[in-house]
């Protein structure tokens, strides 16, 4: 089979890890038999630098002639100086409202050669952790309404949540049959105590579950969520939630696994199409310098094989590579624990690689 990939390398370590990636998927290729063809597109930071404009046309128009999307990162305090409107992270907005992505998966787990890394105490995740965040992804506040007024008491700035039951019940519905496939049980979050939205959120969800009686269905506020997910994360299995309480609660479920370097995300649209792109940012930082880890992009590849293409089975054997790497005992910098030989980003998509093929 052959599969069209558009390639956004982005800003920051971005090209480094997605270096790596497709390196591997490469690997995937010529043991199970496949082709991907990589198209390389500007977005972000560079594309501000070489296009003038963070998300040009060409770049949509590419993706959207794509099987799938592969992002590295965007961002970066470069273009730190520029309007909202024009800054490297619009042109994830942008791509998210261009594709159609509507919905955001967040696997947050715990490898259990990592659980050194969690900063919870050992029996609050004894047995691993498992959780996937749902999140709206193209409603909400983030393209809601939004403007600057001047009233008597100076300049005013407003953004407006809103929700149609159309784009609650598909939410609603992809969270549901995730949980179908994985623990049977859906907490919806919301802040139906306060906002009028939230109060059609929760009537709606409660609606879709009707259609699943097997799973098991609970409502949390917003905060009583982001305290549980400290206090008692194993509790949940799926969480399905609004655009800006996703963004929020997905960062704090992945920060519980210890690493926000490990963590993949799919973000999909009505069929099989989606943008695949690690949970970390850009970290300019130490762009440049072999030291990120490529594992979260790699890991996003694997999604992409299971979620888009249907590659079940090269999809575990990427998850199965990385899983051998840590558990030989590799780490990157941002998973050692002190006293810890580190290896670089080439030398872990080296070793991942290696695991593919099935050497030792």
């Amino acid at each position: 089979m052959n599969y069209k990939i558009a390639v956004i390398p982005g800003d920051g370590i971005g090209p480094e890890v997605i270096g790596q990636t497709l390196r591997v998927l490469d690997e995937i290729g010529k043991k199970y038999g496949h082709e991907f063809e990589y198209t390389e597109v500007p977005a972000g930071g560079n594309a501000i630098d070489s296009e003038g404009e963070c998300l040009p046309q060409k770049t949509v128009e590419i993706c959207k002639s794509s099987d799938a999307v592969l992002l590295g990162a965007v961002g970066g305090p470069k273009w730190d100086h520029l309007p909202g409107s024009e800054r490297p992270e619009m042109a994830l907005l942008g791509l998210r409202s261009a594709l159609g992505l509507f919905a955001n998966l967040r696997p947050a787990m715990l490898f259990e050669e990592l659980a050194d890394a969690c900063p919870l105490k050992p029996e609050l995740v004894s047995g691993g952790l498992d959780i996937v965040v749902v999140r709206e992804l193209t409603g909400g506040i983030y393209f809601g309404e939004k403007g600057i007024v001047e009233d008597e008491n100076g300049t005013a700035a407003y953004d407006i949540e809103k929700y149609s039951e159309m784009e609650v019940r598909r939410i609603a519905k992809v969270a549901f049959d995730m949980a179908m496939k994985r623990g049977k049980k859906v907490t919806s979050v919301d802040k139906a105590n306060v906002l009028e939205s939230s109060r059609l959120w929760r009537r709606v969800v409660t609606e879709v579950a009707a259609d699943y009686p097997e799973v098991e269905l609970n409502h949390f506020y917003v905060d009583n969520a982001a305290m549980q997910l400290v206090r008692g994360p194993k509790q949940f299995d799926v969480i399905v939630t609004s655009n800006i309480f996703g963004d929020i609660l997905s960062d704090e479920a992945s920060q519980v696994t210890g690493s926000i370097g490990m963590l993949p995300s799919a973000s999909l649209a009505t069929g099989n199409f989606g943008m695949y792109e690690p949970v970390h940012g850009s970290a300019p930082d130490i762009a440049g310098q072999d030291l990120a880890n490529p594992m979260a992009t790699i890991l996003s590849a694997a999604m992409m094989l299971r979620y888009t293409f249907g590659l079940l089975e090269a999809a575990d054997d990427i998850e199965a590579a990385v899983q051998k790497v840590l558990a030989d005992g590799y780490r990157t910098a941002d998973i050692a624990k002190a006293g810890e030989p580190v290896i670089g980003t080439k030398e872990c998509g080296d070793l991942i690689v290696a695991a593919v093929r099935g050497e030792a």
